[in-house]
């Protein structure tokens, strides 16, 4: 029905970044709150960062000032720019929408995804 799909993952030396994205598809009416969620191993999924369809955004305390989320919503797609990376910030990073389908149903969809490695 709705299905997201990540990219961008990789390795990469702390103080270094990446950027993530995320496409939705499917059967889409309209999207609306899309965020980024992460687990480290061992631990549980973290909020990130989330950004309404009115481009309002909230970011976790640990990531503020580094992390920048953007969407576009012409191409039902979210972004994670992550700047001045930490070992801590390595995860699996997953990406998350909530999305008014035309069948009138409210999904909440989740990506399969993206590791993201900060190690030296």
């Amino acid at each position: 029905q709705v299905q997201l799909v990540e990219s961008g993952g990789g390795l990469v030396q702390p103080g270094g970044s990446l950027r993530l994205s995320c496409v939705a598809s499917g059967s889409i009416f309209r999207v609306n709150v899309m965020a980024w969620y992460r687990q480290a191993p061992g631990k549980q999924r973290e909020l990130v960062a989330t950004m309404s369809d009115a481009v309002s955004t909230n970011y976790a305390d640990s990531v503020k000032g580094r992390f920048t989320i953007s969407r576009d919503n012409v191409k039902n797609m979210v972004y994670l720019q992550m700047n001045s990376l930490k070992p801590e910030d390595t995860a699996v990073y997953y990406c998350n929408a909530v999305v008014f389908t035309r069948s009138l149903e409210t999904v909440d969809a989740w990506g399969q995804g993206t590791l993201v490695t900060v190690s030296s």
